[in-house]
């Protein structure tokens, strides 16, 4: 017996490596995202890195990837030789950082890393010039196509590889086939700059915002994720609970011997009776749409100027105590009066950045959702808020009202097509904790009190707009003169009658 257990420990193969490097930023989407909608992850155009090389229907790019290499060692006085010494250096680290290992040889491995980083540093620095003559940049179908690719998770190279043979060499500026003599890039033209430049359209933030974090950047669908959040939303400590333990070892250790086996040790671990997750460990499991918050008197108003993420419940004043102060009939049956600041105060505003909501749209935010999950699994800030457009967008009617509020900005044509990309994009997302958790709690409040949904039935069947407001006024009116006329006046005379009869 003791000789067949040591035959099978000897037979016991040997992993060397971790499943993961602690370098680790690039992933292969997993199969369940996959599967929803496989288009979004696949390179069309050009394949970058490792895990789409080689592919016949991206090959027709490889030959342009060597004009660019001709042209940037022309621009840089180089050799393709020095430029792949640079690659050599970090060939280890740079495998590190993808979840999947690579069997490509060392030689093969530093070419295919040297001619996407090229590549890329090429087309950013023709973009930046706006070279008109390129064979990518005169055809909007192919500069568009490639954008795309470049954006996508498993199509990246690690950022560090492009800003070290960016600022390893130096460049001088390009116009057609000839370089500029004794012009260069300046050097405080930092490649994040060019980087920027290129996905200009996706950029939201001041320039200063993102340079702080240049040094941190992973890769292209990291700085994309950085264009939608702010810099100063760092993780708290309840976010990170991922790595916490809900019990001391003390408190397991004492009912050790009432376990009976590893899922019940799991379930002490994470279900503990004794201490409740705080508001940033959990997620929303329930949120009116738009038109059930609007029935009872949100408001919904387009916050510019914010970063995507950034989305406010506002109550002011004394509307937070006095719900019956809220002057929505009064604003929508006299919208002059709006630029009154007291009575615009009086009204609850879910406050949203504006969504363009275009062609691109899912790819876009399929990618950094994928990452996300796979990278910042505490931190799924972008996976938070499309839940949270989820729950708000139900029917096209939840659509119509937020983009007549400018709450979205609809390039798709279809109300209808609108909410069926909103509510398909959190189709097998896991949500360890919102950011929103707290937003959606006031949001439910809100709705649930009696008195904010008979103001806003007030609001929209009787003050609707300025001329059945006024009907409802002169209503009113009508019916006091009424009452006055049959009940009221006769008991208001009698003492005077009275009187009369006294004196008498």
């Amino acid at each position: 017996m003791d000789l067949k257990c040591k035959e099978l420990v000897l037979d016991i193969p040997w992993v060397p490596e971790p499943a993961e490097w602690p370098q680790c930023c690039i992933y292969r989407v997993p199969k369940k995202l996959r599967k929803v909608n496989k288009e979004a992850y696949t390179p069309r155009l050009i394949a970058i890195g490792p895990l789409h090389h080689c592919k016949k229907e991206l090959m027709e790019m490889e030959m342009q990837k060597q004009r660019y290499l001709r042209d940037f060692c022309f621009r840089t006085g180089k050799d393709h030789r020095d430029l792949a010494s640079i690659i050599e250096g970090n060939e280890v680290k740079i495998r590190h950082c993808y979840a999947e290992t690579s069997r490509v040889c060392s030689k093969e491995y530093i070419n295919m890393v040297l001619l996407d980083a090229v590549f890329i540093i090429e087309l950013f620095l023709k973009t930046f010039e706006k070279v008109k003559d390129d064979y990518i940049l005169s055809k909007p179908w192919l500069s568009h196509g490639i954008k795309h690719d470049l954006l996508l998770l498993e199509n990246q190279l690690p950022y560090f590889v492009l800003e070290d043979l960016y600022t390893s060499v130096p460049l001088g500026y390009w116009s057609g086939k000839h370089q500029i003599e004794g012009q260069q890039i300046e050097k405080n033209k930092e490649f994040l700059e060019l980087s920027r430049n290129y996905f200009d359209c996706y950029d939201q933030q001041p320039q200063s915002e993102i340079r702080k974090e240049g040094k941190h950047l992973l890769h292209f669908t990291a700085l994309l994720r950085r264009f939608f959040c702010s810099p100063e939303q760092e993780p708290t400590e309840s976010q990170k609970s991922i790595d916490q333990q809900p019990q001391s070892d003390s408190d397991i250790r004492k009912e050790g011997t009432h376990l009976l086996h590893f899922t019940d040790l799991l379930r002490r671990f994470f279900c503990s009776p004794k201490q409740e997750p705080s508001e940033s460990q959990k997620s929303i499991d329930h949120l009116y749409s738009a038109t059930k918050l609007e029935e009872a008197g949100v408001q919904f108003k387009a916050a510019k100027n914010r970063h995507l993420i950034d989305i406010n419940f506002e109550k002011k004043g004394c509307l937070k105590h006095c719900p019956y102060l809220n002057c929505s009939w009064l604003l929508n049956c006299l919208p002059c009066f709006k630029r009154l600041f007291f009575l615009d105060s009086m009204q609850p505003f879910l406050e949203i950045p504006p969504l363009l909501v275009a062609d691109t749209t899912e790819c876009v935010f399929r990618n950094v959702m994928a990452l996300e999950q796979c990278h910042y699994p505490t931190e799924a800030y972008i996976c938070s808020y499309i839940l949270l457009l989820d729950y708000l967008i139900n029917t096209e009617k939840d659509v119509d009202l937020l983009v007549e509020k400018k709450v979205v900005i609809n390039q798709l044509g279809s109300d209808e097509a609108v909410a069926t990309l909103v509510n398909k994009l959190g189709h097998e997302i896991v949500e360890l904790n919102s950011c929103y958790y707290k937003l959606s709690q006031d949001l439910n409040e809100h709705y649930d009190d009696f008195w904010n949904r008979n103001m806003a039935t007030l609001t929209t069947v009787y003050f609707r707009d300025i001329w059945r407001g006024t009907a409802t006024v002169v209503g009113i009116v009508f019916l006091f003169l009424t009452v006055w006329n049959i009940f009221i006046r006769h008991f208001v005379k009698l003492p005077q009658s009275f009187s009369r009869a006294g004196l008498n």
